[in-house]
Order: structure tokens, then sequence, then C-alpha cells
């Protein structure tokens, strides 16, 4: 008679708790938590604290000076919506500046990355230049298009004036201020270049090869294969430069101060002044969520049309 295996229940497994680790596990484990509490410590003072400081802030009517928080509901957030501290006003301009600042950056970024992609001579020499503008702080940056930009004697409207073209007041002029300082974020944009650059050392060349064979010509390869293949990279800097031009103030604080007539007053700019200019943190505080929200929406509705547009190499 054959024996029968009889099925035994079973208890699930717990995971090693602090108890259950054995002297040397739990001794390795303290030290390891000992090494990381500086960044611990860091991030709770300086990330976790600070946002969700800001977040209750954003539900009172705070000076940071004269008195103490006093909540106040949703009374920042109201104001807000009605136009208060020129909220609406900043809101179009920045869309209007992250707009024209996205596009052509990333058809200059390409184009720019495309040559870079050449093989001429000196071309160590050629990168080198054109990611320079990265290493230049933002406040030297902006002083020194300031000068470039000046409608008397700037370089920009002494070489337009030699080929006979009267250039314009580019930063006093409601016009061209705000395309001003679009070009001198594009001029700065030589991380993206980097990104694209190393997007087309990763395409096959194979590919290349077989449209060569099939009659391709360079400018059917570009369209065909190579943008295609360069979505990935135009997504992520798409949306990291998307993020970061939202929160742009060093630029409109140096070079035109939000003017003129407000044209440049760009919304993380203008979150800046009311919070360390006018004092009323409360307000800014709702400024900054609203600002994260529109960023967070705008962030997840590219991710996700991006699906018919992005091409992955399978």
């Amino acid at each position: 008679m054959s024996a029968i295996p009889q099925l035994q229940a079973t208890q699930p497994r717990r995971g090693p708790g602090l108890r259950h680790m054995s002297p040397v596990t739990r001794r390795r484990l303290l030290w390891g938590i000992l090494f990381i509490s500086p960044w611990l410590i860091g991030f709770v003072a300086f990330t976790a604290y600070p946002v969700i400081a800001s977040l209750y802030y954003s539900f009172t009517d705070f000076n940071i000076i004269n008195r103490s928080p006093n909540l106040v509901g949703w009374s920042n957030y109201a104001d807000l919506f009605q136009g208060r501290e020129d909220s609406w006003k900043s809101m179009r301009v920045t869309f209007r500046y992250v707009a024209m600042l996205v596009g052509l950056a990333t058809v200059f970024d390409v184009f720019i990355a495309m040559l870079l992609n050449m093989n001429v001579r000196g071309l160590s020499l050629y990168r080198t230049v054109f990611y320079l503008p990265v290493m230049v702080p933002v406040v030297a940056a902006s002083l020194t298009w300031v000068w470039i930009l000046n409608p008397s004697h700037g370089l920009v409207n002494g070489i337009l004036a030699r080929i006979g073209i009267d250039g314009p007041n580019w930063l006093a002029s409601e016009k061209t201020a705000l395309f001003s300082l679009v070009i001198v974020s594009v001029w700065g944009s030589g991380r993206a270049v980097l990104i694209y650059l190393a997007g087309l050392k990763e395409i096959p060349q194979h590919l290349y090869e077989a449209a060569s064979i099939d009659g391709a010509n360079p400018w059917r390869k570009m369209w065909a294969i190579t943008l295609p293949l360069l979505t990935p990279q135009m997504l992520f800097n798409v949306i990291t430069m998307t993020i970061f031009s939202f929160q742009s103030i060093a630029a409109p604080e140096i070079m035109t101060g939000g003017g003129p007539n407000k044209a440049t007053l760009l919304f993380g700019y203008q979150l800046y002044r009311v919070a360390f200019e006018r004092l009323k943190m409360g307000f800014a505080s709702a400024m900054a969520w609203i600002l994260f929200v529109v960023i967070l929406v705008l962030t997840i509705f590219m991710f996700y049309g991006s699906r018919n547009f992005v091409h992955y190499e399978r």
C-alpha cells in the first residue's frame, strides 16, 4: 500500500524584521542608515518640510516679517483665479514664452547636433564652442546679452546697420522683449545638443545603408530615419525644457524687470516678486502650487500624447 503524502498547512514567510536579524546584519543596517543620515536630514529639512509648509501657507495670509500665518481657506486661490497680482497676465506671457522657446530651441538644437555629428576637421573644437554657453552663469549671460542687444551700440544692431537694417530696441519694445529672452535661452541650450548628439550616435548605420540602396537622398533619410529615431531624445528635452522654462526668474529680472508694460512678466518671476518683494508668502505659495499643477498636467499630457509620435528601436 503506497503512502499518500499529507498536505500540511504552511504559514506565509515573513520578511526578516529587525528582531529576527543576526547581530552582524543588524549592525550593517544601522551603519548604512548612519552613512545616509546626512542626506536624509537634508532631504527632510530642505525638501520635504518646505513642500509641506508651502502647502499649508497657501491657505494662509502670511507676511513673513510682520505677522504669523492666519488661515484664510481657499481665499488665495480664489484671488489668484480672479487675476490678482497679475496672475492671468503672467501665465499668458509664460505660455507664449514656453511655446516659442521649446519650438525654436528644438529646431535649433537638432540642427546643431546634426552639424556636430558630421566627420569634419576640428570637430572637438566646434563641440566645445557650442557647449561653452552652458558653463556661463545665468546672471553673467543675461548681463552680456543686455549689452549685445543694446539698441545704440550693441553687437546685433551694429551688424544689422552694416547691411542697411535699422535694428529694433530689443529689450525696451513690447514686440521684441519676450523674443529677446527666448534668444538668450536658446543660446544656452547646449545640454540639449549633447543629448541629441548622443541619440544620433545610437542610430544604427545599417538603416542608412539600406536607405541608400533603395535610392533615398539625404533629405529623405533625415525625415524617414534620423528624426523618427531621435524622438525619444526630443521628448525628454521638450519636457525638461518646459519644466525649467515655467520657472524662469533670473533672465527677466536682470534683462527687463518684467517690462516693458509687463510684456516679459513670467509667472515664475512674478511669484518671486510677490514672495520676496511684497512679502505675501501665502499668496506666493498658492501661486507655486498652481504652477506645480500646470507643469504636472502638461508633463502628463506630453507623456501620453507622445505614444503615437515617439519611436523606439526594437
